[in-house]
């Protein structure tokens, strides 16, 4: 079992900036790939970022590109998504999930352990 525990969500007005931070705990080791999901009001769970803990790679959705980036730190069992430039439509609850599998997938299915979710609100 892996536990995600997230944080780091809020208020911030548009064009600010956020980080969030997931640690993992558990049995880390099977976790090859960590990433963040969002869910937005009447929408479906959409992919964010992820990245390999095992690389550093990293692959983003187009609507982030540029302006968010995922990293991990060097015990490997935390990732963060610092967030820039945010707009009022990445409003949403951000989640870390946690995937055995070495690909860096878009696709939740992928993703065997998810966190509690951490809610980002962009307003002015």
């Amino acid at each position: 079992q892996v536990r995600l525990v997230e944080s780091g969500g809020g208020l911030v007005q548009p064009g600010g900036s956020l980080r969030l931070s997931c640690a993992a705990f558990g049995r880390t080791f099977t976790s090859s790939v960590m990433g963040w999901f969002r869910v937005s009001p009447g929408k479906d769970r959409e992919f964010v970022a992820t990245i390999s803990r095992t690389s550093g790679k990293t692959s983003y959705a187009d609507s982030v590109k540029g302006r968010f980036a995922v990293s991990r730190d060097s015990s490997k069992t935390t990732i963060y998504l610092q967030m820039n430039n945010l707009k009022p439509e990445d409003t949403a609850v951000y989640y870390c999930a946690s995937s055995s599998s070495p690909l860096l997938s878009t696709l939740p299915s992928y993703y065997g352990f998810w966190g509690q979710g951490t809610r980002v609100t962009v307003s002015s």
